[in-house]
């Protein structure tokens, strides 16, 4: 017996009707502990870490779909952000003094705020009182040649919105030339005080980490990288060397996509250990032979990190070895639920203490007659891995070199090719352009990934300059 035209219709639509349903099950299965570990994650930071009011936080980091869709609740009392999509996935982040916020995944509330905190002391200094560049005191006289308005206009062009509809919301710019303090800005609501997020800017900073222990003779970056996973492994990846993951050149099946639940998302807002998460990805590549950057690397070097200077140390390690040592008072560094410094996303400084560290590599890893990173560091960190298409990857730091090296084949043609630079997600860049002297910092919060016209900013900046 024949069914009705009627019948198949009606089967047709419920088919239809029950396959929308399982996708938009799956979806929200997948995507919204994402979106409310975001939204829990980024309101804790920007607020307690900031200073800012969750209304801002909520209508620019949170103000585009699907993020929208994140419900958000702060608790004064115990220093904590609870997000939640349609009252599910509920997530929590709680603030710590010293370490700023953690999205509590996979372990209790209970079990991270009883990890003991051994931060390290900060000096009882005025940095006001300090001249630049190791505290805030600004010298009377300005450096001859500068086309000082022509290089106020270029610092009000990151400023000034060129499309309603992608906007730019630059909230932070300074100029450094010759290591001296040239010009800086900020956006309302902002100021030379106020820290703001690095996201993939870490990385660099935590590059940085590796070559200070280089420098004590405690990592070989030629060398098989100290992971426990792999120690005992014959899968390929006991081969990857620390000098891989620094190339961001490990071979890892890992997906680097922000855009839906990969690997990536997944890493940073649903698992407590976001290193050993990462460890366990089998191999795709032979270790070397494939340049793909993925934050996943960057946290299992941040692990790397963590084992070498041991337990007591660790939290104190980067303020002790880097940030208290170039002035960079403001600097946090956060951890994910297992202790570990999400060293791929999550460090938080204003934009001076930002320039501060550019002005580091600069002056080739010396600061006030002490060699910080070890000779050689910034070469190496600014030679392009052979495998990269454009040249563009050192030691955690992109570069401008272009393949073949000096090549119009790069990432921005109409900048200089010795520059070097530190990039983060919302367009956050430090700047480095050793042949000129420059070092320039823009952080805001750029929700396209090429809407700010980093190219036609520079260009303008570097015009003012001899």
């Amino acid at each position: 017996m024949k069914k009705s035209t009627g019948s198949i219709f009606k089967y047709s639509l419920l088919f239809i009707l029950v396959a929308v349903l399982a996708y938009g099950v799956r979806y929200a299965w997948q995507a919204f502990p994402i979106i409310s570990g975001y939204s829990a994650k980024m309101v804790c930071s920007c607020v307690y870490l900031s200073g800012r009011t969750v209304a801002s936080v909520e209508g620019e980091e949170l103000g585009n779909y699907p993020l929208s869709l994140a419900g958000v609740s702060l608790n004064r009392e115990d220093s904590s952000v609870t997000a939640t999509v349609f009252g599910m996935a509920k997530q929590k982040a709680i603030f710590r003094t010293g370490l700023g916020c953690t999205l509590l995944n996979e372990l209790s509330e209970e079990e991270v705020r009883k990890q003991p905190v051994k931060l390290a002391r900060v000096p009882a200094i005025n940095p006001d009182t300090v001249a630049w560049p190791m505290g805030d005191l600004l010298p009377d006289s300005f450096p001859a040649g500068i086309d000082r308005q022509r290089l106020r206009d270029a610092v009000q062009y990151a400023f000034t919105e060129q499309d309603q509809e992608k906007k730019w919301r630059t909230r932070a710019v300074v100029v450094l030339y010759d290591g001296q303090l040239v010009e800086e800005k900020y956006a309302p609501g902002f100021d030379r005080h106020t820290r703001l997020l690095s996201w993939s800017m870490a990385k660099s900073v935590t590059g940085a980490l590796v070559g200070i222990l280089v420098k004590q003779g405690k990592l070989d970056v030629k060398a098989p990288a100290p992971v426990p996973a792999w120690r005992s492994v014959k899968d390929g990846r006991e081969q990857i060397t620390l000098e891989n993951l620094l190339q961001q050149t490990s071979g890892l099946a890992f997906e680097e996509n922000y855009s839906k639940a990969t690997d990536a998302t997944n890493m940073l807002f649903r698992k407590a250990d976001m290193g050993g998460y990462t460890a366990e990805h089998a191999l795709k590549d032979k270790p070397g032979s494939v340049f793909y950057y993925s934050s996943g690397n960057t946290n299992i070097i941040s692990g790397i990190i963590r084992r070498t200077v041991g337990e007591d140390a660790y939290q104190a390690f980067p303020a002790e070895a880097l940030f208290h040592k170039t002035g960079m008072y403001s600097a946090v560094m956060e951890p994910d639920a297992a202790g570990n410094f999400v060293g791929s996303s999550y460090m938080f400084a204003t934009a001076r203490d930002w320039a501060r560290f550019g002005l580091l590599y600069a002056r080739d890893g010396y600061w006030d007659n002490e060699r910080i990173l070890p000779e050689g560091w910034v070469q190496q960190s600014s030679t392009p891995v052979s495998v990269a298409p454009k040249g563009e990857y050192g030691y955690q730091f992109w570069l401008n070199a272009g393949k073949p090296a000096g090549s119009g084949n790069r990432t921005f043609p109409a900048l200089p090719a010795d520059m070097i630079y530190l990039s983060g997600h919302e367009s956050q860049m430090v700047m480095i352009f050793p042949s000129r002297k420059l070092v320039v910092v823009r952080l805001g919060q750029t929700a396209g990934s090429n809407w700010f016209d980093t190219e036609g900013f520079m260009t303008r900046v570097l015009a003012a300059f001899p």
